[in-house]
């Protein structure tokens, strides 16, 4: 058994929206952006609830519930920022695929270091064993992106050329919040981006909601987008028609 631990915030162990098919999600500890609509706040530090599981322990838990996993279902990492735990996932995905699970991430690629040889070996072997990579794009101009979740972007857009010149599978998905990721110039600029990889399978907008303002508020946070409303089904189109989503 792996001395490797993970720090295990929570499960959905029937989710819909975490990639293809009915899924179990699986949210990590820890992320290092601080984006202005995330509505799993209480992801980025150790918390009281911090649940703490080996790789084998995880897989075990996992497997119960295959029964449910149709239409291509599997296991979702997410969080929190899974690739800040890659090793851990690693080994998690290694036992998942000895089974034949269908495995993906969810990850704003914000961990990636495109200039070290170790961190891209350790990562080319969690893609290996990944068959779906879910990258979300928050903004495509650097300066945008550094106001909305406190980091640039060079090195996360370099992971998605990354990850098309590797071949591997991507949807690519942005959240759209009014007044904030919806600039016209801004979606444009990122939909020649997307249009310039390969093996992006899918585009998708995920409408910005309010349902974590609860989280801010109970983890003393003040929240930075308080009376921004939730985007229209207009402009959900709107986005969707400049980023050339086809419905």
């Amino acid at each position: 058994m792996s001395n490797l631990k993970g720090r295990i915030h929570s499960f959905e162990t029937f989710a819909l929206v975490d990639g293809p098919g009915v899924r179990c999600a699986v949210f990590l500890h820890g992320c290092a952006l601080r984006c202005k609509f995330c509505h799993n706040p209480d992801t980025w530090h150790p918390c009281d609830n911090l649940t703490f599981m080996t790789p084998e322990e995880l897989h075990q838990k996992l497997m119960r519930y295959r029964p449910y996993w149709k239409n291509n279902g599997g296991v979702t990492f997410s969080g929190g920022e899974p690739l800040l735990q890659m090793d851990f996932v690693t080994e998690v995905f290694l036992l998942l695929k000895k089974d034949g699970v269908h495995t993906c991430i969810d990850t704003a690629g914000q961990p990636f270091r495109p200039d070290d040889a170790d961190w891209l070996r350790r990562f080319d072997e969690l893609m290996e064993l990944t068959d779906l990579v879910m990258l979300d794009l928050k903004q495509f101009d650097e300066e945008l992106h550094r106001d909305l979740t406190g980091h640039g972007n060079a090195n996360i857009l370099a992971m998605a050329k990354y990850l098309s010149a590797k071949g591997k599978a991507m949807w690519i998905r942005h959240v759209l919040v009014p007044g904030v990721t919806d600039n016209e110039n801004d979606l444009r600029r990122m939909r020649a981006f997307i249009e310039s990889l390969d093996h992006v399978e899918r585009v998708e907008i995920l409408p910005y909601h309010t349902m974590g303002i609860s989280k801010w508020q109970k983890l003393g946070l003040d929240y930075p987008l308080e009376g921004v409303k939730m985007p229209t089904d207009e402009e959900v189109k709107r986005a969707e028609e400049l980023l050339g989503i086809q419905k």
